[in-house]
């Protein structure tokens, strides 16, 4: 039975919403923070996004659609993972939401992903989105 749990992640980061915005959709700095993923998207509400790479020596193409943009506050697509064994059906997507909270030149960056279907997926989700921030994170205060 799916359980539809929900994961939240949070990381601040010394710098601008601007330069974090630039960091979360530029393919070249993202294939830095993402595992090396390779990102292809035009960025437009509507717009398919893909994500291809390696992972534990096994290919993979990811996907989704571009939700919502709102540049330096609000970035939202669906994903679907050609290796999380899940059918590529609508009910099978997660949202995944970026957003950012900018004070004073700092930004809070929130991650939230949906349709997790049990405590251990949502660990190891938890687990892989706060790698991801992190690095985000040292990337962006570079």
């Amino acid at each position: 039975m799916k359980e539809n749990l929900e994961t939240e992640v949070s990381v601040n980061i010394d710098a601008n919403a601007s330069e974090v915005w630039k960091a979360l959709t530029t393919p070249a700095v993202i294939r830095e923070y993402l595992m090396g993923t390779k990102v292809t998207t035009d960025w437009k509400e509507g717009s398919p996004i893909t994500y291809e790479g390696e992972y534990k020596g096994k290919s993979y193409k990811d996907k989704g659609v571009i939700k919502k943009v709102e540049p330096n506050r609000t970035l939202q697509t669906t994903y679907w993972s050609s290796v999380g064994g899940k059918e590529d059906k609508p009910e099978n997507y997660n949202l995944v939401t970026y957003k950012l909270d900018s004070r004073g030149g700092k930004t809070v960056v929130t991650l939230t992903q949906d349709n997790i279907n049990s405590e251990n997926e949502k660990e190891h989700v938890t687990e892989n989105w706060k790698s991801v921030l992190s690095k985000l994170k040292e990337i962006v205060e570079e």
